[in-house]
């Protein structure tokens, strides 16, 4: 269990230094955290959070640039949208993210 954690914590790492305004996609959250292939542990990490964890989720989408079911808090889909709103990110007719204009690119 200790070993989930730890990769836990390398993830929130991550997550935690997404800017807002800027979103990030689980694979690219896995392999900046060292999981080069581990999308869905990103999915676990984020389901295990609290409610009221600091860790900003919101800012994760899945690869397609669309909001993924199964989050944080009940009708998460609908707080992660209003929260990405808030910080000025768009979502076009079909509900999607241009990650071309809002995925975040750490400098390396």
């Amino acid at each position: 269990m200790a070993r989930s954690e730890s990769r836990y914590e390398r993830i929130y790492a991550v997550i935690r230094r997404i800017p807002a305004g800027q979103v990030a996609t689980y694979g690219q959250i896995a392999e900046l955290a060292g999981l080069p292939g581990h999308a869905r542990q990103v999915g676990y990490a984020l389901y295990a959070l609290s409610a009221h964890s600091r860790v900003p989720w919101h800012r994760v989408v899945n690869a397609r640039g669309r909001l993924s079911l199964g989050t944080v808090v009940p009708e998460g889909d609908v707080e992660q949208r209003i929260r990405l709103e808030i910080e000025g990110v768009q979502f076009d007719a079909d509900d999607r993210i241009a990650l071309e204009r809002y995925q975040w690119h750490p400098p390396r």
